[in-house]
């Protein structure tokens, strides 16, 4: 009779253990499964910022809505191109963004007439005609486009590999994207890299987007889907 009340307690031990370790289990198992839903709805914000922001297009094909035209050169728009061109002043020349952009994917399409010498410059700032900031080039060939210069600061930061200079097409319809995110620059001509670029005064910078042209006169350049991204 002792032997098996003593197997009874046994397996009532045992089985209260086995209840025991079941009820954690259950706690564990939905703490993880909280703990999923969370980081789902976290990962899906993220993908919110990024991957899903819409695109924006900055030109609307029929006037300069949304720019600013900074100097006496001139930009116009015609059969749905934004075109800029020189002036009788022959000096430089910006049509900068009324909005300012921190982080952003931006794509757009040139074309280059005569002397083609231009360029897009972002988180940046004007007065009058100096502009402060930084610059992705568009330049004739085998003057570095896609490269990056500081204005009115360190001059060329990066320019491109020799090797690829002939990716630009002169006379042609060229696409241009540029990221810039923190202290990062990247850079692409006709769908091929060209300069990944990581500096802490950019990361510094703020401000807004604006079209260049040069000075020296004779210069006229295309341009149109200008589209813009935020990050």
């Amino acid at each position: 009779m002792v032997i098996k009340y003593g197997l009874e307690i046994l397996k009532l031990n045992h089985f209260n253990k086995l209840k025991i370790l079941g009820m954690k289990m259950k706690i564990i198992i939905r703490a993880l499964f909280l703990l999923l839903i969370v980081v789902g709805i976290n990962s899906c914000s993220a993908g919110d910022d990024t991957q899903n922001s819409e695109k924006i297009s900055l030109f609307n094909g029929e006037d300069l809505t949304g720019w600013t035209i900074n100097g006496t050169e001139k930009w116009y728009v015609e059969n749905g191109e934004l075109i800029c061109e020189s002036g009788p002043d022959e000096e430089y020349g910006y049509l900068s963004t009324d909005e300012k952009y921190k982080n952003f994917e931006l794509t757009l399409e040139f074309k280059q007439n005569a002397n083609g010498n231009s360029g897009v410059f972002f988180r940046s700032s004007i007065e009058g005609v100096k502009i402060s900031g930084w610059q992705v080039e568009v330049a004739p060939p085998n003057h570095d486009t896609g490269g990056i210069y500081e204005s009115y600061g360190r001059g060329w930061l990066v320019k491109i590999p020799d090797e690829k200079e002939n990716i630009l097409k002169m006379g042609e319809w060229n696409t241009l994207k540029i990221r810039v995110v923190d202290d990062n620059v990247k850079t692409w001509l006709n769908g091929e890299a060209m300069v990944d670029f990581t500096d802490a005064k950019i990361g510094e910078g703020y401000g807004f987007i604006a079209l260049q042209i040069h000075s020296g006169g004779g210069i006229k350049v295309q341009w149109k889907n200008l589209e813009i991204k935020k990050i």
